[in-house]
């Protein structure tokens, strides 16, 4: 009984070394990706084919150069970049003259030092379709 403690003491140590060496590999590769740089100037997240998808984004800091892994979202705002995030109010009213909606976006967030304009508007046509706002219930009941 004794020798099958000892193996067990024996193996929980074995385990403990070994992540504690786990431990030290992440924080080398932490040092080793790092740099001492903090004004790093990022570029806009570059597709690596069509317009939406996996990417790159390639920044630079004094005499450093790096490339990060980003994604631009198929649905993105073409107009206003990925980068650009914005709170937008409710779809304004139908105009007869052009046919369109309007609605405007205020910036929220400028991800990776994007230029981003502070106010954007959008428009988008005006539903040919009227919606009902109920649908016709069925009776539960027989008449």
């Amino acid at each position: 009984m004794q020798v099958r403690g000892f193996l067990l003491l024996l193996l929980a140590l074995i385990l403990l070394a070994a992540t504690a060496e786990a431990g030290k590999n992440k924080k080398e590769k932490a040092k080793k990706d790092g740099s001492k740089c903090e004004d790093w100037r990022w570029g806009p997240c570059v597709p690596n084919s069509k317009d939406c998808g996996l990417g790159y984004r390639e920044g630079t800091c004094k005499d450093e150069s790096k490339k990060l892994k980003c994604k631009i979202p198929c649905n993105w705002k073409k107009k206003f970049g990925a980068d650009c995030k914005y709170k937008f109010e409710s779809w304004g009213g139908c105009s007869a003259q052009t046919g369109v909606k309007t609605r405007s976006g205020i910036l929220k967030k400028a991800l990776y030092n994007a230029q981003c304009e502070e106010i954007v508007y959008v428009t988008k046509p005006c539903s040919s379709k009227i919606k009902s706002k109920s649908k016709a219930k069925k009776g539960k009941g027989k008449d």
